[in-house]
């Protein structure tokens, strides 16, 4: 009996990525915060930055049988939280995830992390081995209150704490592999979902995004759960360690626009 587990499972991505899934494997676990009330699937409860919890929802499948696949969805975006808090529920939760799962990990499984476009405008500003170094432990004493130390914005926390999210994915795909696993990120952009909305509603940048994106729209969440859908399906097998970005070239866009104010 295979499993899948699906983080952030409510609403927005998480939930195209049930929808798209579901029939991918024996059993769907849909974990958000509160247990999703999802037909034809199991709800858990679970905060991801809380290790006791994390560790009951691998236990459970366990419980369930042969591990398919990981699907982290869950997060929170800058509006929602102070600089530590965003830290611990991005970065520390994907880690503490990512290290329950390994242990389940057999041939064939996978799993995807949801970093950000975001991860990838902050390169654009320039090197930052200081903040890159420390992005790559999570798991350091005291690294939460060293975050808010450093961070007095909630944005740039979260473009750092979703760089993380993509360096975290990438590690892990090592000892993953060791088991015959995979470990991949992708890093969407602008999508229409409530949270999404509530950012762009928020910050001014979200509409200098889209105005500069070549596509001229927003992206869908069942967008983004295609390319979930294939990364943790065999035709990808040869797919790990990677992130690949998914914002309609918002990103070139938002280069082209900085080289012509030059």
């Amino acid at each position: 009996m295979s499993v899948i587990v699906v983080t952030g499972a409510a609403q927005g991505m998480g939930r195209s990525c049930v929808d798209r899934l579901r029939d991918q494997a024996d059993h769907v676990l849909a974990v958000d915060l509160e247990a999703p009330d999802i037909d034809g699937v199991e709800g858990l409860a679970c905060d991801v930055s809380d290790a006791e919890a994390v560790s009951r929802v691998a236990d459970r499948a366990r419980q369930l049988g042969s591990f398919r696949a990981l699907v982290h969805a869950a997060g929170i975006s800058p509006t929602m939280a102070d600089p530590r808090r965003v830290f611990e529920v991005d970065l520390l939760g994907t880690q503490l995830l990512l290290d329950a799962f390994e242990p389940l990990v057999e041939g064939g499984s996978s799993a995807v992390c949801f970093a950000s476009s975001a991860a990838h405008q902050i390169a654009m500003l320039g090197p930052g081995p200081e903040l890159d170094a420390f992005v790559e432990s999570p798991h350091a004493p005291g690294f939460l209150d060293e975050a808010a130390t450093r961070f007095d914005d909630s944005g740039l926390a979260y473009a750092w704490a979703k760089r993380g999210v993509i360096r975290a994915a990438a590690r892990a795909a090592v000892p993953w592999g060791r088991r015959g696993g995979r470990v991949n990120s992708v890093s969407p952009g602008l999508v229409d979902t409530g949270m999404g909305r509530q950012e762009f509603d928020a910050q001014p940048m979200m509409r200098v995004m889209l105005d500069n994106t070549p596509l001229g729209r927003l992206g869908q969440p069942d967008e983004v759960a295609a390319l979930v859908a294939f990364l943790v399906s065999d035709e990808a097998s040869f797919i790990s360690g990677v992130d690949i970005l998914i914002d309609g070239g918002a990103l070139e866009g938002l280069r082209t626009l900085a080289k012509a104010a030059e």
